[in-house]
């Protein structure tokens, strides 16, 4: 079905006495409604747009309107409305173009801003940095040097050759945008001359061959608070590559991976060690010292009787809070030890003390031993 064929009036949905405004806002609604983009595959909906395409395009202009009230489609048609070939074409488009781009986004066009590409801000870096676990307890100051785009001097980031100057671009007037007509479409692309900028530069500037920036060495002052983990990520604001054209710099993230330490294991806050003691330590009770991540040492007092795997808690002998008060905790995992090198005399005491034992003094074996009796009397039974 040709639009032709339906009334212009009642495709918006709107009365012969609409102003302006209404059948504006009616063939937003109903370009919304039947774009292709929101009905993928639905021809119907398809040729329903372009209809309201050809209906808006006709009463939105005065002299169309007029002729088409009094005619109807053959003046259209036939050109009647005095409005067809280019006359007026710069305001129809801007006029379809703010329609599209209130609707479907930036992509249909510029509206009246003029659409010149805004400035493209350069790219973030990533630098990796590998720091110990010291270093992530106490904090450091460090240094880093990075290759880098940077804002070239001469022509301050313009591109142009120094005492030269941009002009406006000839192909879309300094818009950055050039616009053609596509059957009921307007469709609006990046003007291929300047690349969106709305700017030529005659004579491009040697040092930076006319792009603005140029890559070499910088060197940063880097702080690094205590408490760092790995995957700690610390922004440089403004020390990633600069942007073209003197557009803004991005930024630079430094990465942070912690080296495994000899003696502590981390999570989080917690540090955890295992430490090692004699089974008569273990036995009789003691205390044991151990250096601390600060530097300091720790007294640890090892109760009587404790076993293998058992945990003991320093509390405030952890790592720092990272931008916060206070430390975590430092757990001491007691691995008790028995000995293999033993003298005649050691040999002695120990058989003597064998003799000596009942069962109760290893409440774990002899309840072990208890319920391997219990099983084995069921199996029998």
């Amino acid at each position: 079905m040709s639009a032709t064929e339906i009334d212009y009036y009642e495709l918006l949905e709107v009365s012969r006495d609409a102003d302006d405004k209404t059948i504006k806002s009616a063939y937003r609604r109903m370009a919304m409604r039947f774009h292709p983009d929101k009905n993928p595959g639905d021809a119907e909906a398809e040729a329903r747009f372009k209809q309201c395409s050809e209906a808006y395009d006709c009463l939105k202009d005065p002299q169309k309107r007029a002729a088409y009230d009094r005619f109807g489609h053959q003046a259209y048609q036939q050109g009647m409305g005095g409005g067809g070939g280019g006359a007026g074409m710069g305001a129809e488009f801007g006029d379809i173009g703010d329609i599209f781009e209130s609707i479907f986004g930036s992509a249909f066009g510029g509206g009246g801003g003029g659409g010149r590409q805004q400035a493209r801000r350069g790219a973030d870096l990533r630098y990796d940095m590998e720091v110990s676990l010291d270093e992530a307890f106490h904090g450091k100051q460090t240094e880093i040097t990075i290759e880098v785009s940077q804002t070239c001097e001469p022509c301050d980031g313009s591109g142009a050759e120094p005492g030269t100057a941009k002009r406006t671009c000839n192909m879309c007037a300094g818009h950055g945008k050039v616009r053609a007509q596509q059957g009921f479409f307007v469709v609006e692309r990046t003007c291929p001359t300047c690349h969106g900028r709305g700017e030529v530069i005659e004579k491009p500037c040697r040092s930076c061959g006319g792009e603005g920036r140029v890559d070499k060495p910088q060197t940063l002052d880097v702080e690094i608070p205590p408490g760092v983990d790995s995957g700690t990520r610390i922004r440089l604001s403004g020390k990633g590559e600069a942007g073209p054209f003197g557009s803004p710099p991005g930024d630079l993230y430094i990465f942070l991976h912690v080296k495994r330490h000899k003696v502590f294991e981390r999570e989080g806050t917690t540090l955890l060690t295992r430490v090692p003691i004699t089974f008569t330590t273990a036995a009789l009770g003691g205390s044991i010292e151990i250096p601390g991540i600060d530097g300091d040492m720790i007294t640890v007092d090892i109760p009587a009787g404790i076993q293998s795997g058992k945990q003991l808690r320093k509390r405030g002998a952890g790592m720092p809070v990272l931008q916060g008060r206070g430390r975590g905790d430092l757990v001491i995992e007691i691995m008790v030890e028995t000995p293999t090198r033993l003298t005649a005399r050691q040999k002695e005491l120990l058989r003597e003390l064998q003799e000596t034992e009942t069962g109760d003094e290893c409440p774990q074996s002899k309840g072990f031993f208890d319920r391997i009796k219990d099983a084995w009397n069921d199996l029998t039974e």
